[in-house]
């Protein structure tokens, strides 16, 4: 049987998957001493200096590769609405699955930013591609919704737009020296904040077809 974006198993290991993204970090951080999921970013989790570096970076790379997969879905489901949109969509999928995801959890961050090596530098650039293409996954799903008539997925993907760009926008704020000693120095709450309402599209497609039709 031919995969696709509404098959059970696909929407099932959706769902494990995006709840695992933020689930998996709050039970590594107690294995990780000086740890702050507040200030410190996800990433920091596969350091070098991490004690629960392997189990991270290895979800990265399955994060990666199963959106990957899911970029080839979305981007099937949605060519007969737009096959522009399906394009974007797609690139913006998978630019973070690979960038984000893959690159991500082959190349390691350093805990701290003073340490530049060439796989920081790798995973930097990955990670900042990534996070920019899968901020407009929301949007992009906004307009398909809308086209299709389904005027609550619309909704709900314009709302997590918005709000993805608002702690987007928060999240470099907190890396500039002028907002240090501020709320905006949270970059680890604001980083799961943003990627949280970019993943809202795949929450909502994921709920719904496990448990609404």
């Amino acid at each position: 049987m031919t995969a696709s974006i509404d098959s059970f198993i696909f929407n099932l290991l959706l769902l494990i998957t995006i709840l695992g993204e933020f689930l998996l970090p709050c039970i590594l951080k107690h294995f990780y001493k000086g740890y702050n999921s507040k200030t410190m970013v996800m990433s920091v989790l596969g350091s070098p200096e991490s004690p629960v570096r392997w189990i991270y970076n290895a979800w990265l790379v399955w994060l990666g590769a199963f959106l990957l997969f899911a970029s080839i879905l979305f981007f099937k489901n949605n060519f007969a609405v737009s096959s522009v949109l399906a394009v974007l969509t797609f690139i913006s999928i998978s630019a973070f699955a690979v960038g984000a995801g893959i690159l991500s959890g082959l190349f390691s961050v350093n805990e701290s930013k003073e340490k530049v090596t060439i796989a920081s530098k790798i995973h930097g650039a990955g990670s900042a591609i990534g996070f920019m293409t899968l901020l407009f996954f929301p949007l992009l799903q906004c307009i398909l919704a809308f086209r299709s008539h389904d005027i609550i997925q619309g909704t709900v993907c314009m709302i997590a737009f918005l709000l993805a760009i608002l702690f987007f926008v928060f999240f470099i704020m907190g890396d500039k020296d002028n907002f240090k000693d501020t709320i905006f120095s949270y970059e680890g709450l604001w980083e799961r904040l943003s990627l949280f309402f970019m993943y809202v599209p795949f929450l909502y497609i994921a709920i719904h077809n496990l448990f609404v039709v």
